[in-house]
């Protein structure tokens, strides 16, 4: 049952989801995710209610306050407030339960929420000189401080598959799935509708379809000597954004529109030498704390970082594969890192409402240093 402070997330949208230094690579981040603020703030333009702050996570970009010149580029006007989270790669995510917090709290009746990431431009940076040694060259931010285990996330999931026994016919098998679902339903036009134009570009560039297994196969071990994940079995490096506005019950009935009302948020934190399994805990936390069973999930988004990562978490938390990621994953889109967590909204929503049946939908994510996120949805309208 729903009541008038029960947060709901309508009109998702997001970018095209593009390979590092193609289309979308001279557009800064905060001027991709102005698109996608512009499109939600047209669509609730006739609720007639004011932004009350704007929310975005990201990991890679200028430093300063991502949002803020987001908001501003996207004309919401100098009086909206707004604030970046950075969570790693579940920042998008992030956003949004910080969104759903202020509405369901009173604190605000309409809040824009979402991520955006461009690896493409992201600055290059150095640390400093220390003594005799040279300044060198700022890759990524440390997952965990010294003394504790900090693995690079590929590395990070060669270990997660030799732990879980995820082996790498299994692992080909589920990267050749993602690129066929994610081509055939690109090809048919089924992502159109979420997708806001950025100068034109509104494909995805990513998925193949002639990745099949035998040419997956093919690939050797890219992290690990011995491992078994491939680049083929992993994500692609990708700019996108993608943002949603979290408001009121009323407001979405109000204008018709449908939603994904917020049913409950979980954090956890894990194994920092394991951390593509981080959303394992988190989920456990969310059903135990719903009483929702895995049984009733109907659309699971997880982070397709790694196809190792996901399989594992997936027999951990004995999921239905074939709930998981219907249209392909991170694997066949890419990951844009501050922006795939509002992504998994986005395509939640996107298959929740292209569906009669579904009432339960789970995002969820494994992060750098051992952490999961994940959030609970039903079906408003």
């Amino acid at each position: 049952m729903f009541d008038h402070r029960s947060p709901v997330i309508v009109a998702a949208r997001r970018t095209a989801i593009t390979s590092t230094g193609r289309a979308l690579a001279q557009h800064s981040v905060d001027a991709l995710a102005a698109s996608v603020l512009r499109a939600v703030a047209d669509e609730l333009a006739p609720a007639g209610r004011s932004v009350g702050e704007v929310i975005l996570g990201n990991c890679m970009g200028p430093g300063g306050n991502v949002s803020r010149l987001a908001a501003l580029r996207a004309g919401l006007g100098d009086g909206v407030p707004a604030v970046t989270v950075d969570r790693q790669c579940g920042s998008g995510l992030e956003a949004v339960l910080q969104a759903g917090r202020l509405v369901r709290s009173g604190d605000a009746e309409l809040v824009l929420a979402g991520g955006a990431e461009s690896a493409s431009t992201a600055p290059w940076r150095f640390w400093p000189p220390q003594g005799e040694a040279a300044a060198r060259r700022y890759t990524r931010a440390p997952f965990a401080p010294d003394g504790w285990p900090d693995p690079d996330m590929g590395e990070a999931a060669d270990a997660v598959a030799a732990r879980f026994g995820i082996g790498r016919a299994r692992q080909d098998d589920w990267a050749a799935r993602s690129h066929h679902l994610a081509s055939a339903h690109r090809d048919r036009g089924g992502f159109d509708g979420e997708i806001v134009a950025v100068d034109g570009e509104r494909r995805d560039d990513r998925p193949r379809a002639t990745l099949d297994t035998g040419r997956l196969g093919r690939f050797t071990a890219a992290f690990s000597a011995g491992g078994t994940v491939t680049a083929g079995n992993s994500c692609g490096v990708s700019d996108g954004a993608a943002a949603m506005a979290v408001t009121t019950e009323a407001v979405r009935a109000e204008l018709g529109l449908p939603g994904l009302r917020i049913v409950a948020t979980a954090a956890a934190g894990s194994d920092p030498a394991l951390p593509g399994i981080g959303a394992v805990a988190a989920v456990e936390r969310l059903l135990a704390d719903t009483g929702v069973r895995v049984s009733e999930l109907d659309a699971i988004e997880i982070t397709e970082a790694f196809a190792a990562q996901v399989l594992a978490v997936s027999d951990l938390l004995g999921l239905d594969e074939e709930r998981i990621c219907t249209d392909g994953g991170a694997i066949a889109l890419g990951h844009p890192w501050g922006a795939s967590g509002a992504v998994l909204l986005v395509r939640l929503a996107a298959r929740m409402f292209a569906s009669d049946n579904a009432r339960y939908g789970l995002a969820a994510c494994s992060i750098g240093g051992g952490q999961g996120l994940a959030m609970l949805v039903e079906r408003a309208a």
